[in-house]
């Protein structure tokens, strides 16, 4: 039995091809422990694609685990955040085909939190002006900023789906 107390957190698909969406919602279950039938709209910013988003209630540490089982199709775009829990920090996935897979601590407020040892290796990394920015950049997922942003505001007014895990 795990320590780590339940917390809450978004996954946010933000295009699928129709055909991926029940393996979509069947890794989302598999992880969650409980069936999940999202609502897919169109996604406007990739014709012939879809979109679905849905909050969750389970152990802090799950974010890690959706991420996981989601980038297995790697045409997918998504975004997984966690909120902080009791001790926990809270987490943000992006994953763009393309980019991968960035991971990032975030505050309470949702800020992506960079700590003393990432900036450590930045510095001793990156000593030019151009090689710092682009490594800042990194840390702070602005690529994977720049490639679903397009996709983040198509869902604007999309229905979302509440799930909270029992027990």
């Amino acid at each position: 039995m795990s320590t780590r107390g339940n917390t809450r957190g978004v996954v946010y698909v933000h295009s699928s091809p129709s055909a991926v969406c029940p393996h979509v919602e069947w890794a989302i279950s598999g992880t969650l422990g409980t069936r999940v039938d999202l609502q897919w709209t169109a996604q406007p910013a990739a014709p012939g694609q879809l979109r679905a988003e849905c909050n969750w209630s389970a152990p802090a540490g799950t974010a890690a685990k959706l991420a996981a089982g989601l980038k297995a199709w790697p045409m997918l775009r998504f975004e997984v955040t966690e909120d902080p829990s009791p001790g926990v920090d809270g987490e943000r996935y992006c994953y763009a085909p393309g980019l991968g897979l960035w991971h990032g601590r975030t505050s309470a407020n949702g800020d992506i939190v960079v700590g003393e040892d990432q900036l450590r290796a930045l510095v001793s990394q990156a000593r030019a002006g151009e090689a710092f920015a682009h490594k800042v950049d990194e840390l702070l997922a602005t690529n994977w900023d720049e490639a679903l942003e397009p996709f983040r505001h198509a869902g604007d007014g999309a229905p979302v789906t509440w799930l909270h895990r029992v027990g």
